[in-house]
């Protein structure tokens, strides 16, 4: 039994991802330790793991639009954040630490400690060229070297082996990329001798309740903008004004913590309205997926083969929405233009086109093959100290 310390981020988009794995790895008999906020202790106690509580400072609402503003938000984050628990992990250093993308403080603990780092990206990974074609454009901005320079001294302050924060916050050694392949750009262009794709490892989530397809329901379409953009009345109206009152048309609204249900107005049969849905219960039923089009439920609608309406709301989710429109399974309506019209037309285009239906299950396929929950934790397992894939 190893003793495996997993970093994670604040947030439900990034915590649900790596949660089979760190289920799966309790289930062969490790000791699984989360350093995460109490907010998300839920979800990572329900795998069996440890949650070591760390107060997060990030946002709950809405995220600065500069890029450089936004990273720092991470960094000081890291910063506080590990200076919560670094004294217990120097008493007691895990024998592997794996982190989310923006869980620096497993990096640095690994480095310290000389133990072995894997980083669980729950989102597309860096490609070769994309510092100078991405990253380059980035660190142009103000306050870009303010940022660079108060990183480099906290990561040398706490005795990290890479202190130059380009290379430390991009490509690690190893990296498991939670995401299918299909949805990562320049794909030939990862170094994939330090990255492996293993796919969406999503498992049956029984734990988040069941879904049923009401008797009737011959079209079941869902609508989610995740936890983070979904104070929009006027978008969910226009759903239900696109897809209620159709003979056997039925539509679920997830539609999150921060809107007033009395905005949404008197809500017809055959529509449900919920905060929090099972999604991917619902999506192994439903015929069609309204989505804002962030990694999690890009992924998701994927694996199940559920054609997709991307409404893109921030950051990579447009690139996200672009890449679902050119493996043809989604059509992609920005938010001003998402008119009860325009997601009727999109829907019905969608459902109509047997293509559609065809490179959905052609590219589920592929993202069942890349191995999921099992080929994740037999990789992370081979950077044991004297173990291998599958030992």
């Amino acid at each position: 039994m190893a003793h495996i310390a997993m970093f994670g981020v604040d947030a439900v988009s990034h915590t649900l991802p790596s949660l089979e794995i760190l289920r799966e790895l309790v289930a062969r008999g490790h000791r699984v330790s989360v350093i995460n906020d109490s907010r998300q202790r839920e979800l990572v106690e329900g795998t069996g793991a440890e949650l070591v509580a760390c107060a997060s400072t990030l946002p709950r609402g809405e995220w600065p639009q500069d890029p450089i503003a936004a990273m720092r938000l991470f960094l000081e984050d890291a910063v506080q954040g590990l200076a919560q628990v670094r004294s217990r992990f120097d008493a007691e250093p895990a024998d592997l630490y794996l982190a989310d993308i923006g869980g620096y403080g497993g990096r640095v603990l690994a480095e310290a400690h000389g133990r072995p780092f894997v980083q669980l990206s729950p989102t597309y990974v860096a490609w070769e060229g994309y510092a100078e074609e991405v990253g380059a454009q980035v660190m142009a901005l103000p306050g870009a070297d303010a940022y660079r320079a108060d990183f480099a001294a906290w990561l040398e302050r706490e005795g990290a082996v890479t202190t130059d924060p380009d290379a430390f916050a991009g490509v690690p050694p190893r990296a498991l990329a939670l995401v299918p392949r299909a949805m990562q750009p320049n794909a030939d262009r990862v170094d994939e001798e330090r990255i492996t794709f293993v796919g969406p490892c999503i498992g049956e989530r029984s734990d988040q309740g069941t879904w049923q397809r009401p008797p009737g329901a011959e079209v079941v379409v869902l609508v989610s903008l995740g936890s983070s953009y979904t104070d929009q009345p006027e978008f969910y109206q226009q759903c239900v004004a696109a897809f209620s009152g159709r003979p056997g048309w039925h539509l679920v609204l997830q539609v999150g913590r921060r809107i007033d249900l009395e905005a949404l107005g008197e809500v017809p049969d055959g529509v449900e309205v919920h905060r929090w849905v099972p999604q991917v219960a619902i999506l192994r039923e439903a015929d069609l997926f309204v989505t804002h089009a962030g990694m999690g439920g890009c992924a998701e609608g994927l694996l199940t083969a559920t054609p997709m309406i991307a409404v893109p709301q921030d950051v990579d989710q447009f690139t996200n929405a672009d890449t679902l429109v050119g493996l043809g399974v989604a059509r992609r309506l920005d938010t001003v233009d998402a008119t009860s019209a325009a997601l009727r037309a999109a829907g019905d285009e969608l459902l109509g086109d047997r293509e559609v239906a065809a490179r959905l299950a052609e590219l589920a396929h592929a993202a069942r093959a890349e191995g999921g929950t099992s080929r994740a934790a037999d990789l992370v397992e081979a950077e044991l100290p004297g173990r291998t894939a599958g030992a």
